[in-house]
């Protein structure tokens, strides 16, 4: 008996005991440094990076988003489920312990009975109580059920992983959705400015046609530049409504429950920010910590199933107690001990399949981590390549903007006096009216060019 018990309780100490998992090599080697950073930024803190572009509308937003996103939500129910299922690969580890009570009344109806009844003619009725305690517990000498748990946990901590890339992912598009709608919201400014304005050149035009100065088709063109315009204007509103739908869409809400604000698209403003050097990212990018993880658990699953295919020995203890009479069912004990040693002899190979299964899913999911490095480096790469290929475009465009705007008021005043045809008038309208678009449309790239790096970096997620 002691010498059972001893060995019982070695098996509990072995169980308890576990090496935690080491981190996979992916055998990739991290650049030393970006290439397309010129100017290294400051160090800053982006765990709240949507903050830093001076909208607080935006920040609402975002917070909204956070609570009532049913995305968010459902990789939230998926954390608690990869919770539940490590309890249950982790149960075995210690012995499965079960109590029972039970009461048998046995009577004989008719007949004399026989001899496999416990009643006969003479006493036809018979009243029995037990109650029991019994423990099991299979000896994990192979490790198999540690690998198990092992596993679970692997996969609990990629359930968390992923619940922080679908965070990072609905907040980066929230910023995008937001400062598409503020865009949109200054071209339609900007269409309706230069609708005013066709049309003041337009009464011009007119005046000058009806003066016998100004020709039919200078007159039709101008007018067909109005038409231009004002088909312009409701091209404009649909984009804003369809960005106003993408964004109710990740706030978790209709479309009709969303009002926003006004806001110049003006004042939003984009950081300076600290990409840091490029082995940094293995810790600040959630998918790549999820894609470890689950190589991690993939090395687990091999040394179950290798465990599998190898004996397996089950303890088991029992304490049992019965009576006659109800009071008296805890005065008579008993208690019996079990050892059953188990080998699989043959299953056709079912188990070296299982085996090798595992070890292929684990190949499939190194190749998974070493691609999300790649990735993530190449998001980091385009972002800083976008910022600086927007920076310099910018630059010139300003000066482009600057000389359209100089070249219409320039022409409108020449023709206006008669020292200049309207063609000049409409293609410097033409070049205005472009210009002012394409500035609209590379302030918001430059915006969510900020919005792909604090993506690509991770936000402000990082290891534990």
């Amino acid at each position: 008996m002691k010498a059972h018990l001893t060995l019982l309780a070695a098996s509990l100490l072995l169980a308890a005991c576990s090496t935690p998992l080491s981190p996979p090599d992916s055998g990739i080697q991290s650049p030393s440094t970006w290439q397309h950073l010129e100017t290294p930024a400051a160090e800053a803190d982006n765990r709240q990076w949507w903050t830093q572009f001076g909208s607080p509308q935006l920040n609402r937003l975002i917070e909204q988003a956070r609570l009532d996103s049913h995305d968010l939500a459902a990789a939230m129910a998926r954390v608690r489920q990869a919770q539940a299922n490590a309890v249950i690969a982790g149960a075995p580890l210690l012995p499965e312990l079960k109590a029972g009570l039970n009461g048998t009344r046995q009577e004989l109806l008719r007949g004399k009975g026989y001899s496999q009844l416990d009643v006969d003619r003479d006493n036809r009725s018979l009243d029995y109580y037990d109650a029991n305690l019994s423990a099991t517990y299979e000896l994990d000498f192979w490790g198999g059920k540690r690998a198990a748990r092992d596993s679970a946990l692997g996969t609990l901590a990629a359930s968390r992983f992923d619940r922080a890339t679908v965070e990072l992912t609905l907040l980066s598009g929230v910023a995008n959705s937001y400062t598409q709608a503020l865009s949109l919201g200054e071209q339609r400014r900007i269409a309706e400015l230069n609708l005013a304005n066709a049309q003041s050149v337009l009464d011009l035009v007119q005046t000058r046609y009806d003066a016998g100065s100004a020709t039919a088709v200078e007159l039709s063109q101008q007018k067909g530049l109005v038409a231009a315009q004002q088909r312009r204007l409701p091209q404009v509103q649909q984009q804003a409504r369809e960005a106003l739908i993408t964004l109710a869409t990740l706030l978790g809400q209709p479309v009709q429950a969303v009002r926003l604000e006004a806001e110049d698209f003006d004042r939003l403003h984009w950081p300076s920010i600290d990409a840091g050097v490029p082995s940094d990212l293995l810790r600040r990018r959630p998918d790549i910590a999820a894609a470890e993880a689950r190589l991690s658990a993939a090395e687990a699953d091999i040394r179950v199933a290798r465990a599998a295919m190898l004996p397996s020995m089950t303890l088991g203890l029992s304490l049992a107690s019965g009576a006659d009479i109800a009071d008296q069912v805890l005065r008579n004990n008993v208690y019996n001990l079990t050892a059953g040693l188990a080998a699989p002899v043959f299953n056709n190979g079912r188990l070296k399949a299982e085996r090798d299964k595992a070890t292929a899913r684990q190949e499939e999911l190194l190749q998974t981590y070493r691609a999300a490095i790649i990735n993530g480096f190449a998001d980091v790469e385009k972002a800083l390549n976008g910022i600086n290929g927007l920076e310099r475009q910018r630059q010139w465009q300003a000066e482009e903007l600057q000389q359209a705007q100089s070249a219409f008021d320039i022409a409108q005043r020449r023709y206006q006096a008669g020292a200049e045809d309207l063609l000049t008038v409409l293609e410097t309208q033409r070049t205005l009216y472009a210009a002012q678009d394409m500035n609209v449309q590379l302030r918001l790239a430059r915006v969510q060019a900020s919005v792909a790096l604090y993506k690509a970096l991770g936000g402000g997620w990082r290891v534990m």
